[in-house]
């Protein structure tokens, strides 16, 4: 890494290109691919490409420089919408993994265990966001965090309003993973097996992102076709970044008959 920095430095210097720092006047058009590496840091923090399943230390640093981009911008839905989002999810930190560092899912978190304070916060940004009326990608996706965690429990989850919300996001950006959420929010919504039929549309696009062959996997799983979860559980195994998942995963393929 330090060989690539001093590369770069030198194909900087011998190419003449300027150092500058952009003025208020230039944020707007940077504002985008700002707020993208924020939030790939936070999501960073939760799985991805270590073996360290939650990285909080991630988490904290991606909310904490959202907050001071707010500070310089206080008046962009965008930036109040992603620091929403990050707020909403990170409220359930305590309680995703276990003491022995598997994963909970959702359902069978303890709610009354999320972050009230960042909820609260969270929901008051969304809102300030939306009535400021040009509805973003973070803020719509913040809308979907916030039904999550005002839902008083799993089941009692507004999956229609959510499958709605993902509607209006695709709309905003088209995006095959979106659509896989809004698949999962759908099978709740109106069935497993409306479900299965709509994963096979973008199967092609998400050959190898383990989230999709892991909710095909639960998907078949409840509509009783456990042969063909096992396959989707094994493929998603062997896509999973973390022991945690694969633990995860490996359990819910070991119930299948």
């Amino acid at each position: 890494m330090a060989q690539r920095l001093v590369r770069a430095r030198h194909k900087i210097s011998k190419a003449g290109i300027p150092y500058t720092v952009a003025g208020p006047e230039s944020w707007s058009e940077r504002l985008d691919a700002v707020l993208a590496v924020i939030y790939l840091t936070f999501n960073e923090g939760y799985a991805a490409s270590s073996d360290r399943h939650v990285r909080v230390d991630l988490c904290d640093e991606a909310i904490r420089l959202c907050r001071i981009l707010l500070t310089l911008c206080p008046h962009e839905g965008e930036i109040e919408g992603l620091l929403a989002l990050m707020l909403l999810h990170h409220s359930r930190a305590a309680t995703r993994l276990g003491d022995l560092g598997e994963i909970i899912p959702l359902e069978c978190q303890d709610r009354a265990a999320w972050s009230q304070a960042m909820i609260a916060e969270g929901t008051s940004l969304l809102e300030r966001a939306l009535r400021r009326g040009r509805p973003g990608v973070y803020q719509l996706q913040a809308a979907i965090a916030a039904v999550h965690v005002e839902a008083p429990s799993f089941q009692e989850t507004d999956w229609c309003e959510i499958a709605l919300i993902y509607d209006a996001l695709i709309a905003v950006k088209p995006n095959p993973v979106f659509e896989l959420n809004r698949i999962v929010a759908l099978s709740y919504a109106e069935g497993p097996a409306v479900a299965l039929d709509r994963l096979a549309a973008i199967a092609g696009l998400l050959a190898e992102y383990q989230p999709y062959h892991a909710v095909r996997a639960d998907i078949l799983a409840r509509l009783g076709k456990d042969d063909l979860a096992r396959m989707a559980y094994e493929k998603a195994i062997e896509l999973s970044g973390t022991e945690a998942e694969r633990n995860f995963l490996g359990d819910r393929m070991a119930r299948l008959a």
